[in-house]
């Protein structure tokens, strides 16, 4: 390749840089598993090379590199039918925390009280309702950028996260009123 080809690198270089951690939590988030969120960060990745020079610039490097994510996630859910249990399987329900294999980005371990049960009621969520409260209260994207990175209105963002805070709320008020996993242990 010629000279090009070192533009597309440092381009590359500097996008991976700059978003390589926000991408990886995203996906963390997502698949709850370490090792499977950096398989997906990879698959991101090569896909932001083969589609970089479509990139128009209408949107920021970030959403255009999260609705690469998205995609990456909604594949790799298509192909993993059992996601549910598999984030099930990560909470250590005797415990009440999460099993200390999914190594947790230092943020979530930091918060792991309050974030714990949001884990335990983001698997009542739609994947649709996921990504929205991913992208807007863990990546703190506002609703124009959500919007973006999912192709969606911004109506609909707003419609879905409206939906995901309140059954959010009605779980977490429920594990607050009585703990069904208090005396057993969820094998």
């Amino acid at each position: 390749m010629n000279g090009g080809g070192n533009k597309m690198n440092s381009v590359f270089d500097e996008i991976y840089n700059k978003y390589h951690h926000d991408v990886f939590q995203f996906l963390f988030y997502m698949v709850n598993h370490k090792e499977t969120a950096e398989d997906l960060v990879q698959e991101v990745y090569i896909r932001v090379l083969k589609s970089y020079h479509r990139f128009e610039g209408k949107s920021t490097e970030k959403t255009w590199l999260f609705s690469i994510a998205r995609n990456v996630a909604i594949d790799h859910f298509r192909k993993q039918k059992n996601w549910k249990e598999r984030i099930m399987d990560k909470f250590d329900w005797s415990k009440q925390e999460i099993k200390a294999d999914g190594f947790l980005p230092e943020e979530i371990a930091l918060q792991a009280e309050e974030v714990k049960g949001v884990y335990h009621a983001l698997q009542y969520c739609t994947v649709d309702q996921r990504m929205v409260i991913v992208f807007r209260y863990i990546q703190e994207l506002s609703i124009s950028e959500t919007a973006k990175a999912l192709g969606w209105t911004e109506s609909k963002v707003k419609t879905t996260q409206h939906r995901a805070l309140k059954a959010l709320r009605t779980i977490l008020e429920d594990d607050g009123k009585e703990d069904p996993y208090a005396e057993t242990k969820m094998e």
